[in-house]
């Protein structure tokens, strides 16, 4: 297995710029992804059978990148069920889906993570590959299971048709640190 780089960024100056040479600190890990969507309802659609629905609450596209992890999965998690987007009595943005008792529906999509940067064409080397995509949103899934009481999920891999009905419209982008 390829070894990432290690960064010494233990003691810049200002004269001194952190260098890139030393194995004595290491950058942090990417996030993992999710674009989430405050809908009245959405529904996941495979082979003309609902496979997810829920009425209101979050549509969720999650991604997992190269060098993701559950701690990665975690913490997009934690922060997921805690996102205030739902509105409170003031009508501000303050209560979460977890206060609100709305539901998920988690959509694996790796084109997420795609590299737009050059071309017309986006590359995909930034998505996880395709056994660690799984074995990450199933771990995103299961942990939302234990952690929130209605979770519905597409199929990773599938062709789904995925529908809903944007309320706002509210959409945010989400990574963690």
């Amino acid at each position: 297995m390829k070894r990432s780089p290690t960064y010494n960024l233990a003691q810049p100056t200002k004269f001194h710029p952190p260098t890139l040479s030393s194995p004595q600190a290491t950058i942090p890990k990417p996030p993992m992804i999710a674009l989430l969507q405050r809908v009245t309802e959405a529904k996941v659609v495979v082979d003309g059978n609902t496979i997810g629905a829920i009425n209101a609450g979050l549509m969720v596209l999650v991604c997992a990148e190269r060098e993701d992890a559950e701690k990665q999965a975690d913490d997009l998690l934690k922060k997921l069920l805690a996102y205030r987007v739902f509105s409170d009595d003031a009508g501000k943005m303050n209560r979460s889906v977890t206060d609100v008792q709305g539901g998920l529906l988690l959509v694996p999509q790796f084109t997420l993570a795609a590299d737009t940067n050059s071309g017309t064409r986006p590359s995909f080397t930034p998505a996880a590959p395709p056994e660690l995509g799984r074995q990450l949103f199933d771990y995103f899934v299961a942990q939302a299971r234990s952690k929130h009481a209605q979770v519905e999920t597409g199929s990773f891999g599938a062709d789904m048709k995925v529908s809903l009905t944007n309320d706002g419209p509210v959409t945010f982008w989400l990574k963690t640190k």
